[in-house]
């Protein structure tokens, strides 16, 4: 990221929207906002082995592991206005476990770059596939979109829900089922009940 070329960037986007770069409330906003950018965008940079850090365990564990309610914040690559919500994950180890600590830290990666909520749910799930090699993985991604509530049809309490069901979560609906009754999403019971059924997904918000 050039942070000149980017300062300069913005001190334009304030004079074409009709404000003044230099007015004291916001000579300094360029700055503040590459430093934003350079932190909201960090995905990019970020090495997901790394991230992991071999924080892969050999265990005698067959039952499913969940983590709910992860907290994230991303920002929607139309119209780059931020979107965010919870993440929820579980998997049926095969022979390793992953540090807990480390599944919030996948989320993390992928949220902080430009996304769509359909793309972000589908990479934390086939991340955690390709490093743990699970019998199984569920994702679910729960999110308010800004592009939504701040503009367009203005709706302030929709809800986009997104899942990616692989392995025995995709081709067993009692696992599926059991992973849906543990986590019990924000939505209503019929929610819970289309996601046992099948993988859901939602449109692109445009």
């Amino acid at each position: 990221m050039n942070g000149d070329r980017l300062r300069d960037a913005v001190k334009l986007l304030i004079s074409e929207i009709g404000e003044d770069p230099t007015r004291e409330g916001l000579v300094r906003t360029p700055d503040r906002v590459v430093k934003a950018l350079k932190f909201l965008t960090s995905g990019y940079v970020s090495d997901i082995d790394a991230v992991i850090n071999d924080a892969l365990f050999t265990v005698d564990y067959s039952e499913m592991v969940i983590v709910k309610d992860i907290d994230f914040y991303s920002l929607c690559e139309h119209h780059l206005l931020p979107f965010f919500g919870k993440c929820h994950i579980a998997y049926l180890p095969r022979n390793k476990v992953i540090g807990l600590s480390k599944i919030p830290r996948v989320v993390e990666v992928f949220s902080r770059r430009l996304q769509v909520q359909e793309r972000l749910t589908n990479q934390i799930a086939k991340t955690l596939s390709d490093k743990l090699n699970p019998l199984g993985i569920g994702v679910i991604v729960e999110a308010t979109h800004l592009c939504m509530s701040m503009r367009g049809v203005e709706k302030q309490n929709s809800l986009a829900v997104t899942s990616s069901m692989l392995g025995t979560f995709r081709s067993d609906a009692r696992t599926r089922l059991e992973f849906l009754e543990l986590f019990r999403p924000m939505g209503s019971t019929r929610l819970a009940s289309d996601l046992s059924s099948s993988s859901l997904g939602i449109q692109s918000l445009e």
